[in-house]
């Protein structure tokens, strides 16, 4: 069985079993960030000292890295597994259980926290780090979901671009990169981009039409 295989049986399991219920992208206490040594590479900017072609994405961004141990210790639901994270982002998977996504002619759902009162146009144009779901995921997700509970809607969106990143940006330094902050950083700005080290996956939501208010 491949690892992929692995990952999506573990979770196909947990959700079907329902105690407790792990989304495919949480982190497990087991899966623990190795050392790193961040360096500076000519020509490119932010890499690591033992760095393998399987560090950085197609586009050239350079991916913290994370032990794959999915289903071992104790779930940590507030920390996001950047591998995962990026592979149903890329693959418009379920965020909760890593099948694919719902879709329909309105488009991809996504469950996000309620921001209309607080951005004027949302969801219009919206960068979201959220992955999609599908439809029996978001009803768990939107009752079980603390962060979700506040407020939630179920959003389709008919178009979805890879708009860049959400990670750590880095400036040169000696001995070593120094961290300024975390970010949001887009594809267009590549010279930032050379200097992050990524987290997670974004896109941005166009077309969008609003479902529901509440799933709870």
């Amino acid at each position: 069985m491949t690892t992929a295989s692995a990952e999506q049986t573990h979770s196909q399991r947990t959700v079907t079993n329902r105690t407790p219920i792990v989304p495919y992208i949480a982190t497990w206490s087991e899966e623990y960030e190795p050392s790193l040594k961040l360096v500076e590479r000519p020509g490119i900017g932010l890499g690591f000292a033992d760095e393998t072609a399987a560090d950085r994405d197609r586009d050239g961004v350079l991916w913290n890295r994370t032990v794959m141990l999915p289903g071992q210790g104790r779930p940590r639901f507030a920390v996001i597994h950047p591998l995962r994270q990026r592979r149903v982002m890329r693959r418009l998977f379920c965020q909760v259980c890593g099948n694919p996504a719902d879709r329909d002619e309105q488009g991809v759902l996504w469950l996000l926290p309620d921001l209309r009162d607080s951005q004027v146009g949302w969801p219009e144009g919206m960068i979201v780090a959220e992955p999609p779901v599908c439809a029996a995921c978001a009803v768990l997700a939107g009752r079980l979901c603390p962060h979700l509970r506040r407020g939630n809607v179920m959003v389709r969106a008919r178009r979805f671009p890879l708009s860049g990143v959400k990670g750590f940006v880095y400036r040169p330094g000696r001995p070593h990169p120094v961290l300024l902050r975390d970010d949001l950083v887009s594809y267009d700005s590549a010279a930032l981009l050379r200097w992050t080290l990524a987290e997670q996956q974004l896109r941005t939501l166009h077309g969008c039409t609003i479902i529901t208010n509440d799933l709870a």
